[in-house]
């Protein structure tokens, strides 16, 4: 099979992963060691996945075969599909050359699990090897690691990729093994604490390296100066993962305590949501429609209220039905509104801890407003330059010349007056959604 036609078969098996985000990755830079590549160079293309994601990676599967049977994966191994695999020097040789056409930043490389783990995570960590060794490729690498492969073969992942994921799959032990029996979720958090000591440590080696120019440290010999050696690099930009949002019947308030364990005992970098979506020959025990887009789009934004806000899963979640979250509003909103006592906010003398749980004030602008009120107090004017949607803003907040009176006296109401006009829904719902 030509190469073009592999790249357009397992590019189009990895668009269901989404968690191929770059950032938090260290900066890197080819220029004084003669080789290629860079983490933080400018004019990179972007391209666009059907579905709409803005990718800046070459984003692809080693292969599509698969001996795992798992429900809901387009790839499984009783799925009619085309199939095709990739040499570890096509691979590499399709990744240097879309960064020299300026196409990509870097790659994002998982698998089917051919013959065992061990085997494919082999094959994928020497596509890594060699182009940090032998291409000397200086670009992003994310390698999607296989849970069930040695721990020798993931400390080999991680001294050349930039990040190392292991998917979750399901939010519930139940769903996993429902459907993905031959998965287990012991072994797949095992290998996310094996990855996060691993990083942890190679962090704390990092620190403990002499400062040069320190009292204590010994002035070295001029023949030895700048050959210093750094301590040994193991997945700066952390490990990342990603749950199926609609396969089972989990909901949300078990996927975000699922994602709050994640980040709290496996210092995760981000927990990625992936709706489901509807495949071919689909187990019946699966859903016959995706979830509704918005609900992936509420998560995302739960997910950053108990990473950057100070809320909990309980908070977020509490009073909703059923664990669900509300469809027409964001949870930050939803929140204010089932809680009108702790409103107004008073914009001049509330602590930054409350200043977070205000409706349209993200983390940038609640620092503004901090350094703003040191030089007066504020009015309505001085919000509206921090380009905060206002609409949204001021019926929790109190400044020198607002107040929303009993506008929270009545949060149905308010609800009814934030949240969007409702719509007639479509007669063709599956195309409405994409």
């Amino acid at each position: 099979m030509e190469t073009i036609r592999k790249l357009a078969i397992l590019a189009d098996a990895a668009k269901y992963d989404a968690s191929c985000a770059s950032s938090g990755a260290g900066k890197r830079d080819s220029r004084a060691s003669g080789g290629i590549g860079s983490t933080e160079g400018m004019g990179i293309c972007h391209s666009y996945t059907p579905d709409g994601r803005c990718v800046s990676l070459l984003k692809i599967l080693l292969t599509n075969f698969c001996i795992y049977d798992c429900a809901y994966c387009v790839n499984r191994v009783s799925s009619n599909v085309q199939r095709a695999r990739f040499s570890v020097e096509e691979v590499v040789a399709l990744t240097m050359d879309f960064y020299k056409r300026n196409y990509i930043e870097g790659l994002f490389l998982s698998s089917g699990i051919i013959r065992n783990a061990d085997y494919t995570m082999e094959q994928m960590v020497e596509v890594a090897r060699v182009l940090r060794e032998e291409r000397r490729f200086s670009g992003y690498i994310h390698l999607k690691t296989i849970p069930e492969a040695s721990p020798e073969l993931l400390a080999l992942a991680g001294r050349h990729a930039d990040r190392l994921s292991i998917n979750i799959e399901l939010p519930t032990e139940a769903g996993l093994a429902s459907f993905a029996p031959e998965k287990s979720l012991p072994s797949i958090r095992g290998a996310m604490g094996e990855l996060r000591w691993r990083i942890e440590e190679a962090k704390e080696a990092g620190k403990a390296q002499p400062v040069a120019g320190a009292a204590s440290a010994p002035v070295p010999a001029p023949s030895a100066r700048g050959r210093r050696a750094r301590a040994p690099r193991f997945a700066p930009a952390g490990q990342s993962t990603q749950m199926i949002v609609g396969a089972d019947g989990a909901s949300d308030q078990q996927i975000l305590g699922a994602a709050d364990n994640l980040y709290g005992n496996y210092r995760m970098h981000r927990v990625y949501y992936s709706a489901f979506s509807p495949i071919p020959d689909a187990s019946k025990a699966l859903p016959l429609q995706a979830p509704p887009l918005a609900r992936e789009h509420r998560l995302y934004q739960a997910d950053w209220l108990l990473r950057f806000y100070g809320y909990g899963v309980d908070e977020i979640t509490s009073t909703t039905q059923g664990g669900m979250l509300d469809l027409d509003i964001d949870p930050k909103m939803a929140w204010a509104i089932r809680h009108p006592q702790r409103f107004p906010v008073d914009l001049n003398l509330a602590p930054k801890e409350l200043l977070l749980r205000v409706p349209g004030l993200g983390v940038r602008n609640v620092k503004r407003v901090l350094m703003a009120r040191r030089h007066g107090r504020l009015r309505v004017a001085d919000v509206a330059r921090l380009r905060a949607p206002m609409s949204k803003l001021l019926p929790f907040v109190q400044l020198a010349d607002h107040h929303p009176h009993r506008a929270l006296d009545d949060p149905a109401a308010l609800r009814a007056r934030l949240a969007p006009p409702p719509q007639q829904g479509s007669l063709f719902p599956d195309t409405a959604a994409h």
